[in-house]
């Protein structure tokens, strides 16, 4: 990978500066564990317009020991039945996927295990998304990176020290990567989401391109980060916020996600450029600058005087109303009715 220009791309689809945000609607596991939801899901992020779904593939005995553990205020269930319940086993995940690949809409999934990785493998998926409680986890990250595809790595609770070995690890099996900011607060308050990581991550991993996995409220910061050079954006993706479900209160509903995608896009477009005078604004210019004009009759030897002569529209004239102290003072070269732009050869001893 340059140093200077990223050449990442999943599935054909490119993925860089040069290229529209690619937004991620991840479903993750709102779907409850249920098939029929999960397809709802893709059906719903399709019509909103996005090209990538994400899920996520949990084999829970696999990922975790037995625990009592809660997540925190995300959910007062025991976490090991919140991941048992919402797990989609290899043939459902294999239809998930079969159905994206017929409406058209790119299938991602987030392994968390080597066994789910594996199986993920085994499904041809294009690329890996890995999450940010595995960006640390180096023998994970060195048992996915070993089979080549793009990843694209979220960095919520770690450092710059430790995502450093974790792109070291990617690199060493010379995979494709893609990092993205994220604070693993659910909601993370505005306060909290940190936009200036971005840059952070944009200067120590050059040529890498950065995202933004977002948990607060709405689209806004998703936006935000796109002026700030995002070209990643991943927000969880529901039908119905009152869905139940313990990310679905954080996730965004189809009309936001369809707002993301053509605003991320807009926002994407208006980035950039010099504060110049573009060749595009002449007509504009030809109407709203002010131009030297007479405002009362002028006799050949009179002087001008802001009496006789001030800056008015259009901005047609040869003078425009930066050049009015120049003529004020000097005498008129000919007579010259009101309401008449005042022409160089008009001003006696005018220079150019």
């Amino acid at each position: 990978m340059s140093a200077k220009k990223s050449t990442f791309s999943i599935a054909g689809r490119a993925i860089g500066p040069d290229h529209p945000p690619l937004v991620i609607a991840e479903v993750g596991i709102n779907h409850e564990g249920s098939l029929d939801k999960a397809i709802q899901l893709v059906d719903a992020a399709k019509d909103a317009g996005a090209e990538v779904v994400k899920f996520q593939c949990h084999i829970t005995e696999k990922e975790m020991i037995p625990t009592d553990m809660k997540p925190g205020k995300i959910s007062d269930e025991r976490l090991w039945d919140i991941i048992k319940r919402c797990e989609l086993n290899a043939d459902e995940e294999r239809k998930v996927q079969g159905y994206c690949k017929a409406k058209g809409i790119l299938y991602l999934s987030t392994p968390f295990s080597r066994e789910a990785s594996d199986r993920l493998e085994a499904m041809g998926v294009p690329a890996f998304k890995i999450g940010s409680g595995e960006c640390n986890n180096y023998p994970l990250l060195d048992h996915i990176a070993k089979k080549g595809k793009p990843i694209i790595l979220s960095t919520g609770m770690n450092d710059l020290k430790s995502i450093k070995k974790a792109v070291a690890t990617i690199r060493r099996r010379k995979a494709p990567l893609a990092l993205m900011h994220c604070t693993s607060m659910y909601p993370t308050p505005y306060e909290k989401v940190r936009l200036g990581a971005i840059a952070d991550l944009r200067k120590a991993f050059a040529g890498v391109p950065i995202g933004l996995s977002d948990h607060s409220m709405g689209i806004w910061t998703c936006l935000g980060a796109v002026a700030l050079g995002a070209c990643l954006l991943e927000k969880h993706f529901t039908i119905l916020r009152s869905w139940p479900g313990p990310d679905t209160k954080i996730s965004i509903e189809p009309g936001e996600l369809k707002d993301l995608i053509q605003g991320s896009r807009a926002i994407w477009q208006a980035r950039g450029g010099r504060k110049t005078i573009l060749p595009d604004e002449k007509p504009v210019i030809d109407f709203a600058y002010a131009t030297v004009v007479s405002i009362a009759p002028i006799r050949k030897g009179e002087r001008f005087t802001r009496d006789n002569i001030w800056v008015k529209r259009p901005g047609t004239g040869p003078l425009k109303a930066e050049r009015l102290s120049t003529v004020l003072g000097k005498r008129a070269g000919r007579d010259i009715p009101p309401d008449s732009h005042i022409l160089p050869e008009d001003v006696v001893g005018l220079k150019a």
